[in-house]
């Protein structure tokens, strides 16, 4: 799939009006500051990730154990950003932060048992909430690296600060997005971000 401006746009649009509580698909890119290549490199098309590649991974995935109301769709860490999909649904609000939603019903039962009161329940959080605690927990992480690891260190943030969405509003355009995520290592030379880099570096 080719670059399209109107769905990978590199804009933020917040839409005006807009409600970031509601249940919808949302394709979300984050950039290195600086489009610093980070977290691996690509061979012969595939994303080989290094430590920290392998960190944000992990980050990304722990984001449903977080947050109960979100699924997460195809995503793919290259390596100077990230691009995912997060489905939110709140029909899964009011599960209680203990363990995952498999085991909600499980803790409620062992509350009644033991006569605690019941965990608290989940509060909605939007988009941006949820990218902002992805991009704090995953900076966190990189610093521990850094300390711990000798990973190469960053000047001033892991994250450009702001971060880059896309309200997918039908069954199509999810999927044109999914076969963009799977195909982003593979057209890597052609990208927007890697010629953003190879610019930067030669300069």
């Amino acid at each position: 799939m080719k670059y399209n401006p109107d769905i990978h746009h590199r804009e933020s649009i917040r839409l005006k009006g807009y409600d970031y509580f509601q249940n919808g698909a949302y394709f979300i890119t984050i950039c290195i500051q600086n489009r610093e290549n980070r977290f691996g490199e690509i061979k012969n098309k595939k994303m080989f990730l290094n430590d920290p590649g392998r960190m944000i991974d992990t980050c990304w995935n722990k984001l449903t154990i977080k947050y109960c109301h979100i699924t997460l769709d195809e995503f793919v860490v290259m390596p100077n950003h990230f691009h995912g999909i997060i489905i939110i649904d709140n029909k899964n609000v009011g599960v209680p932060l203990v363990g995952t939603r498999k085991h909600a019903d499980e803790t409620l039962q062992i509350n009644k048992r033991a006569g605690t009161r019941p965990a608290p329940t989940i509060k909605i959080q939007t988009i941006g909430n949820i990218i902002g605690a992805f991009k704090s927990i995953s900076t966190h992480e990189y610093i521990n690296g850094v300390k711990n690891n000798n990973w190469h260190s960053f000047d001033g943030r892991l994250w450009q600060k702001n971060y880059y969405e896309h309200i997918i509003r039908d069954e199509r355009s999810l999927q044109e997005i999914r076969e963009y995520i799977i195909n982003n290592p593979s057209n890597w030379e052609k990208d927007e971000l890697y010629n953003e880099l190879m610019l930067h570096n030669m300069n």
